[in-house]
């Protein structure tokens, strides 16, 4: 088989937001009378808006509707993007150092104006031929949706696309997707072993994403 094309997440691979989603979100759940879990971050990583809007609204008890939870803290998390982003290791670098080889494309589960704000800042609107989140698909990541509709969007079986994640339900939905994952888990956040068990190839740093080691999926 011959890789052609890659799919990145966004959150966690290329700008580090897990933390600043989870302090945002935290704050938001601790002021508005709700109760965040122990294992309640684990469980975000990976839900679309919509589904993670209605967790804190739901079983986490926040006294809001799940619309109004989803605008306010979208809001204050593109209030810190408009401040700083979060570039991960060089990892601009290594998306146009891939995107020289293979069209790219992008799987997130941030909202889509958070998409387009990581990606401005950054400079790397133009790197990707297709990005999409999950607020666009019928569900969020581990289901393969979205990797599913990028491919299509892409013109490219999914089997010869190659996907970088980082969280365990990221890893587990361009798995059901059919594709070979590159896993690059967040030092804060590790793989579940299921998830771990699902990746070809774990990498520490998305510096050693090279062009040979996707290749090496093919």
């Amino acid at each position: 088989m011959t890789v052609d094309a890659v799919v990145f997440d966004l959150d966690g691979v290329i700008v580090d937001s897990e933390p600043v989603w989870e302090e945002v979100r935290r704050a938001y759940v601790a002021a508005h009378g709700g109760t965040w879990q122990s294992d309640t971050q684990r469980r975000l990583m990976g839900m679309s808006t919509g589904e993670w809007a209605e967790y804190l609204s739901g079983e986490l008890g926040v006294d809001r509707a799940a619309g109004q939870v989803a605008t306010e803290v979208v809001d204050e998390m593109t209030d810190r993007y408009a401040r700083h982003v979060p570039l991960i290791d060089d990892a601009d670098r290594v998306v146009r150092r891939l995107a020289g080889r293979w069209p790219l494309g992008l799987a997130s589960s941030s909202p889509t104006r958070l998409i387009a704000a990581a990606l401005a800042a950054t400079d790397l609107a133009d790197a990707f031929r297709v990005t999409l989140s999950t607020e666009e698909t019928a569900r969020g990541k581990p289901a393969p949706d979205v990797y599913l509709t990028v491919a299509e969007r892409l013109g490219v079986d999914p089997a010869r696309c190659v996907a970088i994640e980082d969280s365990s339900n990221g890893v587990r939905s361009a798995a059901a997707a059919g594709m070979p994952v590159v896993a690059i888990p967040h030092g804060s956040y590790p793989l579940d072993p299921d998830a771990q068990a699902l990746a070809a190839v774990v990498l520490t740093s998305v510096r050693e994403l090279t062009p040979e080691v996707v290749d090496g999926l093919g």
